[in-house]
């Protein structure tokens, strides 16, 4: 059964800012994520330890990177950030 992808606020934001085929794009990817563990599904997926949290990232092409959490009970994955992947390697160090 596939999961339920939420979007942040913040997230829509920075979507809504796009041009109409970074969106398509944009939420094209996202929506592999019914499927968001690594391995399982399309996409480049990989977890990651964040200040020692458990948080997932999906490269977009080579523009951008998306970063979720996955709700194994609730069956969600909620997009925490979706940044530009060099401000994504900057903040985060991969």
């Amino acid at each position: 059964m596939p999961y339920a992808v939420v979007v942040s606020d913040d997230v829509r934001e920075f979507l809504c800012a796009f041009d109409e085929k970074s969106k398509r794009v944009c939420k094209k990817n996202l929506a592999k994520l019914s499927q968001p563990y690594p391995g399982g599904g399309s996409g480049d997926k990989e977890r990651l330890m964040v200040d020692g949290e458990e948080v997932y990232r999906l490269h977009i092409g080579r523009t951008f990177t998306a970063f979720y959490i996955i709700d194994e009970r609730a069956r969600i994955v909620r997009i925490l950030e979706l940044l530009p992947i060099k401000e994504a390697h900057k903040k985060y160090g991969f």
